[in-house]
């Protein structure tokens, strides 16, 4: 249930803020905190759609003494439950970017999503690691660590994070780094949330102007023949290449390409930073593995890393369950096509197995507190139909849990980790002792719980 704000404490607010403020019925409140995924809701007390850090600071301080919890919210992709009642501070307006070529930084505010960042870089010979979707907001992925196309060469996007300036729970503007409060500093970097409201980060770039790298689709007979190639000859890849593979049951409407409407297919993807003569050596086995329907791997610029997912642009209504898994083997692939492949009677658009290891398993040497380094694959299941989400894909997701066993691993990450507010699944977010530690760096930061994070 929300509550009543004393309007006198509002109009305060407001005048202290640049940036806007929305009460429970305001016009402008829903499309301020409107998700990509337009099936979740939000329904808070009072939004603040900050337009600098100052405006940060005033609207903790407001929540903290009217006793408001305070969740963030950018770009809306991360949302997995609605949130009811409390503050969101909307950082979107928080758009800032800048790029330090001779050093190899971009300082990125909390409103920018990949895009841009990718765009600036590029201009210096330059690139971020990022996500498959480059219009993620590029801080909000990042605290959870950030699996992208390049992950088996440079990690997680968190291992890259040089610096972050956060508003903490007293209102407090501080720097965290390897040098100013190094122990807030790890906890961000992979600890998502409950820490304070990052305000603007420090992102190392790579040197890259181009790799080798997209997707190649495969259709009827030929689906089960690619998948089982993929599954052998991912395992033997250098670090240097990612790959995934996905199984897409593609609606006959508009948004797909047209190739693809109606079909069901399934598609290697592909990314090898390096020189393009041996990533399409490397890549040779897949399309020698069954009839091609579709080709788009091939060199690329750093700037169209996007394509290789292809993630759409524009949000729709989606049930999506992530898990990491230890192992991917032929017997795991059984599992995949009887419950999930042609069919199969699946209620998913999309079941994506993305090969980990690499740079992943890698701490950097100064730690970072990412979970899931373990796993050697990621699963993503996703359905479109809302008539399944509350049945029908919730059950076929836990067949294929079951069916997996303990291929499924104990602990995984928590962009993967759905809704927080369950104690079991939070806990399995993170190994024990960075679990403890976490919540150890949370109480020091934010003693009071102002900032709203796991379960209640």
């Amino acid at each position: 249930m929300g509550i009543e704000l004393e309007s006198a404490d509002v109009a305060r607010l407001r005048e202290a803020l640049t940036g806007t403020v929305y009460v429970r019925g305001d016009e402008g409140l829903a499309a301020e905190v409107a998700c990509f995924n337009p099936a979740i809701s939000h329904d808070p007390d009072i939004v603040v759609a900050v337009a600098s850090e100052g405006d940060v600071t005033e609207a903790v301080r407001f929540a903290r003494d009217l006793g408001l919890p305070v969740r963030v919210q950018s770009t809306g992709h991360g949302a997995e439950a609605p949130i009811i009642g409390g503050m969101i501070v909307s950082t979107r307006g928080l758009d800032q970017l800048s790029i330090d070529a001779e050093n190899r930084l971009a300082r990125i505010g909390a409103g920018v999503r990949w895009a841009p960042v990718i765009v600036a870089a590029a201009e210096h010979g330059l690139a971020p690691i990022t996500g498959s979707s480059t219009s993620v907001g590029a801080v909000g992925y990042s605290l959870g660590g950030g699996i992208g196309p390049l992950a088996r060469r440079y990690g997680f996007t968190a291992d890259w994070v040089r610096g972050f300036r956060v508003v903490t729970a007293d209102g407090s503007v501080v720097v965290a780094d390897h040098d100013t409060n190094p122990e807030l500093f790890w906890a961000l970097r992979g600890g998502k949330g409950g820490l304070g409201v990052v305000t603007e980060m420090l992102l190392e770039l790579v040197a890259l102007r181009s790799l080798y790298g997209g997707s190649v689709f495969f259709e009827g007979d030929a689906i089960e023949p690619a998948l089982r190639a993929w599954i052998d000859w991912s395992a033997d890849l250098p670090d240097e290449a990612t790959t995934s593979v996905v199984l897409l049951d593609v609606p006959d409407m508009e948004g797909p390409p047209p190739p693809l409407r109606g079909r069901s297919v399934v598609s290697v993807r592909f990314a090898y930073p390096g020189d393009p003569v041996e990533g399409e050596r490397l890549f040779a086995p897949i399309r020698a593995a069954a009839p091609v329907y579709l080709d788009f791997v091939a060199e690329m610029p750093a700037t169209a890393v996007a394509s290789i997912h292809n993630d759409p642009e524009e949000g729709g209504p989606t049930w999506i369950r992530g898990l990491m898994l230890d192992s991917f083997d032929q017997d795991a692939g059984d599992v995949i096509l009887e419950l999930a492949g042609p069919g199969s009677g699946s209620p998913f658009l999309a079941a994506e197995i993305r090969q980990l290891g690499g740079a992943t398993a890698r701490d950097p040497e100064d730690g970072t507190s990412v979970g899931g380094r373990d796993s050697a694959y990621t699963l993503s299941l996703l359905a479109g139909d809302p008539s399944t989400f509350a049945e029908a894909a919730p059950a076929r997701a836990r067949a294929i849990a079951e069916a997996l066993g303990d291929r499924v691993s104990a602990i995984t990450n928590v962009n993967f980790a759905g809704d927080l507010a369950d104690r079991a699944a939070f806990e399995k977010v993170w190994p024990p002792a960075v679990f403890d530690r976490l919540e150890a760096a949370r109480s020091q930061w934010d003693p009071e719980k102002v900032f709203a994070f796991g379960p209640a």
